[in-house]
């Protein structure tokens, strides 16, 4: 074998790098922040959470309030009930929440993100009961690096416990809008729990315990979905969170009394506060970074440090792209809001809300098929009379009992043989078998077009209309 044929053993040169397609993840301990976006932080997941583990438990005409019976296939929200044959509204309300995140997005960027999101609201949650139990920013990093002792093993184990058991009640609350949360809440004291409740708020809880307790930032980089393309919906005059760099730099610490003038320096005092506080890790002074949730949290620290070195607020601060560069000043900020993409989207949205309560203000608590009798197409009736059978099948959406009055027309001297009126259970489905008559004297034989008319007893304005065929020999 030759020396060209031999694989080479020799070292590779000194000028090659290796390079991870993987980074391995650096541990962020954010610091706690007050100001005036942190309290909208805290009000705003006070307020989600009080509807999430509050709304299962509220009742409505003696049955849960907001309960999506998937065994039953009905959907109780509040008055109403919803039928799989309703799932349209499910997409209208869907193309609503698209269009809402749209347009909120064109205006002040990752509002969801930052406020509302679940990851957030949740990763807001453990960081609180993180911060309750081992301390702050500089106490929880001294404490991760410490060696394993009695107090630390016990505060891990309370922080970890604490979790679990938000994670779980989380998880129970999730499969309470499912089953019954009384009967759930029964079975779970009795240990009667099915295998499928069992199942989701095991698994709804590790979710929420691993999402919130662990991975935390990395959903939010690498997981969703809406970091990577919120950028098409931004533009020049998208309110985003931004660092004045002409005010801040060059940056460097300084005095309280210190002239930053006379020491050629900006603003900035480099004191790293905006990068402690972000819950991402990143540093905002490097411009806008699709890591960046826009919860705000660095103008609040920023703001801080900005108070205590007598300058004033803003060096971080929501602006737009054309206001920093000085196309306009921020004072008109907010007459560029009003710009025809965002009057598409309010427009579209404010049309299919509209479009939506329409629908639900207007939707029938009556639902009718006729479906045919299989058993035979047609039969012989006293006096001479030819019978056809349906199964007439009513679907009651209302919470209260209906009378219903049919009649049928599209031949003479048709009659219909059923028991008048029928009476429909409040938000059932009910079959009743109906005949229908007629003399066969004078018609052609074969098939022809019959409707159903079924008319509310006691509303005149509640009434269906089914076609079917009746044949004549």
């Amino acid at each position: 074998m030759s020396a060209i044929d031999r694989p080479s053993s020799a070292a590779p040169a000194a000028d090659e790098i290796e390079t991870s397609l993987y980074e391995v993840r650096k541990k962020i301990y954010p610091r706690a922040v007050s100001g005036w976006f942190a309290r909208w932080r805290v009000a705003l997941v006070i307020a989600t959470q009080l509807v999430f583990y509050g709304l299962p438990w509220l009742s409505w005409n003696d049955r849960q309030a907001v309960l999506f019976d998937l065994v039953s296939r009905k959907f109780y929200i509040f008055g109403m009930v919803l039928w799989p044959q309703d799932f349209i509204f499910l997409t209208v309300l869907l193309i609503i929440s698209a269009y809402a995140l749209f347009l909120f997005t064109t205006i002040a960027g990752r509002l969801w993100c930052g406020y509302a999101c679940p990851q957030t609201v949740y990763t807001e949650m453990f960081m609180w009961i993180e911060r309750s139990i081992e301390g702050d920013r500089v106490q929880r990093m001294r404490l991760d690096q410490s060696p394993l002792t009695a107090r630390k093993f016990g505060l891990k184990a309370l922080k970890h416990g604490v979790w679990i058991a938000v994670a779980l009640w989380t998880g129970f609350t999730f499969v309470g809008y499912f089953t019954p949360i009384t009967t759930l809440a029964s079975s779970f004291a009795n240990w009667t729990l099915g295998p499928w409740e069992t199942f989701w708020i095991f698994f709804y809880g590790f979710a929420t315990y691993g999402n919130a307790g662990w991975m935390r930032e990395q959903v939010c980089k690498y997981m969703c979905p809406y970091a990577r393309f919120q950028s098409v919906m931004f533009d020049a005059d998208t309110l985003v969170i931004t660092y004045d760099a002409q005010r801040g730099e060059p940056r460097g610490s300084r005095g309280r009394k210190a002239d930053p003038q006379a020491l050629g320096l900006g603003d900035c005092v480099d004191c790293n506060i905006c990068v402690q506080v972000c819950p991402t890790g990143i540093d905002i002074r490097q411009g806008l970074q699709y890591e960046c949730i826009g919860c705000a949290a660095c103008i609040d620290g920023c703001d801080q440090v900005m108070d205590k070195m007598g300058y004033s607020r803003g060096l971080i601060r929501y602006s737009t792209e054309n206001a920093v560069s000085g196309k306009y000043a921020d004072t008109e900020i907010r007459r560029h809001v009003l710009r025809p993409r965002v009057l598409i989207y309010s427009a579209l949205l404010a049309v299919i809300v509209i479009a939506f309560i329409a629908g639900l203000l207007l939707r029938s608590p009556l639902k009718v098929d006729v479906l045919r009798d299989r058993g035979a197409m047609m039969r012989d009736a006293p006096g001479g009379q030819i019978e056809n059978v349906y199964r007439l099948q009513f679907i009651n959406t209302d919470e209260v009992p209906r009378r219903y009055a049919v009649t049928v027309s599209g031949l003479p001297g048709l009659q219909v043989i059923v028991r008048q009126p029928i009476e429909v259970a409040p938000a059932t489905t009910q079959a009743f078998p109906v005949s229908v008559r007629v003399d066969p004297a004078g018609l052609n034989p074969g098939s022809h077009t019959i409707e159903f008319h079924i008319a509310d007893v006691d509303r005149a304005d509640v009434q269906a209309h089914e076609k079917s065929r009746f044949f004549v020999r």
